[in-house]
C-alpha cells in the first residue's frame, strides 16, 4: 500500500497509537486516513447504507492512488476461500456468482457487500474469506478453545489465561449488544466465541500485510483495545489503523480514528429481546 507523506485532513503523520481522531464524514478524509497503513481495520454498522456508500467510495479513491490492498471480509467464512478462488477462475468479473459460490449467510444484506467484491474483481485484488464460521464459534462457546484451536495455539497465546480486564470488556460488549437481557452466566461463553472470531480474522490478514490489507468488519471486531488488533503480532499492529464507522451518539474512544454518520432507519433492535 502506498505510503502517504502526510494526513492533511487530520493534521497528523500517523494515526495508529495516537489519540483518537474524529474524521470528516467524507470519502476523501476516510481514504486519506487509510493511506499509509499496511493493515486497515475498517468498521461498520452492518445495516447502515450510508456507511457502506462512504466506505466503498473511500476504497475506490484509495485504489485510484495506486494502492492494491487485499480485501478481507467478515462476511465470508474461512472455509469458503477455495470456493471464492474457484469462482474467480470460472467466471472472472462476476460478483454475484462469487457471492453465490461462497454461500454467504443470507442474514447479511449482500446488496451492501457486492460493491466491495466488484471493486476487488475490477482491480484484481485478493478477496479473503476471513471469518470463523458460526458453527465453529458455537463450538468454542460450548466446548472451549480446544474445540477449534490446537493445544500448541492455546498454550502459545495463553487462551486459557487471558487478562481479566480484556475478558470483562468483551463480556460488557456482549451484554450491551444484547440490550442487557442476557443472564450474567451466559456472557463468558458468548464472549469467548467473539474472541475466537477476532483471532481468526487477525490470522487471515497475515499473508497480505506486505501488500496491504483492508478488513471489512463490524465495529466490535475492529476495536483497537479488544478486537482484531489485540491478536495481531506487535510489528503488524504498529502498521495497523482501526477506524470505526459509528452512528450519532456512539463513542469513538475505542478506535484510532472514527467517522460519525446518521443512524440507519430500523426498528428498535431491543424490542424483540425484552420480556413482554
Amino acid at each position: 500500500m502506498r505510503i502517504a507523506a502526510a494526513f492533511a485532513c487530520v493534521g497528523v503523520a500517523a494515526l495508529a497509537g495516537a489519540a483518537t481522531v474524529k474524521l470528516d464524514p467524507s470519502a476523501a478524509a476516510l481514504a486519506q486516513a487509510m493511506d499509509g497503513h499496511r493493515v486497515v481495520l475498517l468498521g461498520e454498522v452492518h445495516d447502515n447504507a450510508s456507511q457502506h456508500a462512504l466506505r466503498i467510495a473511500a476504497l475506490r479513491q484509495l485504489v485510484a492512488t495506486g494502492a492494491r490492498p487485499a480485501i478481507a471480509f467478515e462476511q465470508f467464512d474461512r472455509e469458503r476461500q477455495h470456493d471464492i478462488d474457484a469462482a474467480r477462475r470460472a467466471r472472472p468479473g462476476d460478483p454475484d456468482y462469487l457471492i453465490a459460490q461462497a454461500r454467504g449467510d443470507p442474514g447479511w444484506r449482500w446488496a451492501f457487500y457486492r460493491p466491495y467484491v466488484e471493486l476487488a474483481l475490477e482491480n484484481d485484488l485478493p478477496i479473503v474469506a476471513a471469518n470463523l464460521s458460526r458453527r465453529d464459534a458455537i463450538r468454542v462457546a460450548v466446548d472451549g478453545w480446544s474445540a477449534v484451536f490446537d493445544a500448541a495455539t492455546v498454550r502459545k497465546l495463553g487462551l486459557d489465561a487471558l487478562p481479566v480486564d480484556y475478558r470483562r470488556k468483551h463480556e460488557a460488549a456482549i451484554a450491551a449488544g444484547h440490550c442487557n437481557t442476557l443472564p450474567e452466566e451466559a456472557l463468558p461463553a458468548r464472549a469467548r466465541a467473539q474472541m475466537a472470531r477476532d483471532l481468526v480474522l487477525a490470522r487471515s490478514l497475515g499473508p497480505y500485510v506486505g501488500r496491504g490489507v483492508v478488513l471489512l468488519g463490524g465495529n466490535g471486531h475492529v476495536r483497537r483495545d479488544i478486537g482484531v488488533a489485540f491478536w495481531l503480532p506487535a510489528e503488524t499492529a504498529r502498521q495497523a489503523i482501526a477506524i470505526g464507522l459509528l452512528e450519532s451518539g456512539d463513542d469513538g474512544a475505542d478506535f484510532d480514528a472514527y467517522v460519525v454518520t446518521a443512524p440507519a432507519e430500523r426498528d428498535d433492535p431491543c424490542k424483540a429481546l425484552r420480556p413482554n
